[in-house]
This record gives C-alpha cells, structure tokens and sequence, in this order.
C-alpha cells in the first residue's frame, strides 16, 4: 500500500512537472522567442499563455519595452578641427525579436554596448561635417534626426533594434582649452560691449543736444510772447492812466504828492534838504494846491 501511494505521488509530480513546463506566459511588457532545440521556430510569440513540447522547446523572453542606452562621453573634433566632448543618449526597443535573439544571443547589455558603439561612430561623422555653433546651437536638432534616422537603419536590418531617439545631454570643451575659449569669448564680449556704450553715449549726445534746441526754442518763444502781454499790459496800464490824468489832472497830482510824501518819510533816518516854498509842499500848505 505505501508502495502504491509512493507510485502515485511520484507520478502527480511528474505531471505537474510536465503540466508546468508545457505552460508558459508571454507578458505584454515583454517579447519572446520560441526555440527547438536551439533553432528559432516561433520568432514572434504573443502575449499570453502558450503550450510548448517539454524538453523539446525552450522559451527566451526580453524586454519589450523603450529602453535607455548612455553612451560615454567621447571627444569629436568639429568641420574647424576644434575638440568638443559630446554626452549623449539614445532610447530603443526590440522590433525584430527573431533578428535581435539572433545578433545578440538576447543578451541586453550586448545590445546597448553595440548600439552606443554605433552612437559614438554616427556623432563623430556628424560632428565631423558641422562647424562649433552649428553642433552647440545652429543645427543641434537637424544633427539628433539624422542621425537617428542613419541609426535605424543599421540597427533595424543588423540587430532587430527601432531606435526610438538619439538626444545630447551636454556638450563641452576639452578643458585644456576651455581656458582660452573663455578668454576669447570676453574678449569678444568687452569689445561688443564697448561699441554698444559708445553707441549708447553717441545716441545720448543727440538726444541731449534736440532737448537743449528745443529748451531754447520754447524759452525764446515763452519769453517773446511774455514781454509782448508785458508790453500789452503796460500800454493798457499807461492808457488808464492817461486817461484817468485827463478826467481830473489836479486829483492825480494830488495822488502823487502823497506818494511821494509817503517815500519821502518812510524810513527816519533819511535827511532831505527842501527850501520851504518848494513845490514839494503846495499841498502841506494848502489843500488845493495853490490853486
């Protein structure tokens, strides 16, 4: 009885064995490849669950998702011959799984190390062809979409790779001439930046000398037209007094003697010498003036 139990133990094992590797799962976040014997019979397994021979077929699964290679930074020279250090990165995934099992043995690190190789050779031409500004700034872009499309176009037929960007993270002088570079560009600056002050100053004195123009412009003309309402006032002030002089010429004499009377004896230290029967005093000695 033990011996039959054993039996029959023994064989559930082996059938949950068997069940176990007839069975496998293909997850939507991963591609796979079905082998037989070492040979690729199913190049483009689906995601879900598959049946396969036990001890016949083998399944290999990668990575199906958008994955990041970091390439090293490298140092390029430019169309000029200058030396940049270019840091750069790309983001692939596998298109071609039967191609990539196939270049790669599956192995993902391979890949990335091929893949950055392939990165490293496309920048040095496409750096090669460019000047200074035109990789840092001018032609950055146009630079990142020719190369990725040169690089699909090894890595799709060779490796079974789609590479989905390739992108610059930093570019950088070597710093043995970082120094000069530097030196030069505020060199460079200083000298704009003098030109702009002396154009700055030029543009000033002008603006100064049309706002003096216009200050002795509006001073003439507010001066011109002041001592013409002085002039106006003054004739109209004299054409009053004329004529009030002419409607009672006595009282007026009159109003002026008692000015002068009021000037004359304003301040008690003033000495004036006038005989008695001086003109000055007809209206102290007679309130009609004499008349």
């Amino acid at each position: 009885m033990n011996g039959k139990r054993l039996f029959a133990l023994l064989v559930a094992v082996l059938a949950v064995m068997l069940v176990s590797n007839s069975l496998y799962i293909v997850k939507e976040t991963e591609r796979a490849v079905l082998l037989r014997f070492g040979e690729v019979v199913n190049p483009d397994v689906k995601p879900g669950l598959h049946a396969k021979i036990p001890f016949v077929n083998n399944v290999r699964w990668f990575d199906g998702r958008v994955l990041t290679v970091d390439a090293l930074p490298e140092r390029f020279l430019t169309l000029e011959k200058k030396a940049v250090v270019v840091d750069s990165f790309a983001k692939w995934k596998v298109s071609d799984v039967k191609t990539y099992y196939t270049a790669t043995g599956g192995d993902e690190n391979r890949a990335q190390a091929l893949l950055a190789q392939r990165i490293n050779d496309g920048l040095r031409n496409e750096v090669a062809v460019r000047t200074l500004h035109e990789v840092v700034s001018g032609e950055r872009d146009q630079l990142m979409t020719d190369l990725t499309a040169k690089l699909n176009e090894f890595a799709h037929q060779e490796l079974g790779i789609e590479v989905v960007d390739v992108r610059v993270k930093q570019i950088d002088l070597p710093p043995a001439v970082s120094q000069s570079v530097y030196l030069r560009m505020n060199a460079e600056r200083e000298k704009e930046a003098r030109e702009l002050r002396a154009q700055g100053r030029e543009l000033a004195e002008g603006i100064r000398a049309f706002a003096d123009r216009e200050v002795t412009i509006i001073t003439a003309g507010a001066y011109r037209e002041s001592e013409q309402i002085r002039g106006d006032g003054d004739a109209k002030a004299a054409s009053t007094y004329a004529e009030a002089f002419n409607r009672d010429k006595e009282f007026y004499a009159f109003t002026r003697s008692l000015r002068a009377y009021q000037d004359a004896f304003q301040s008690k230290g003033d000495i004036m010498l006038v005989e008695p029967d001086s003109n000055f005093f007809r209206y102290l000695k007679d309130p009609k003036g004499g008349r």
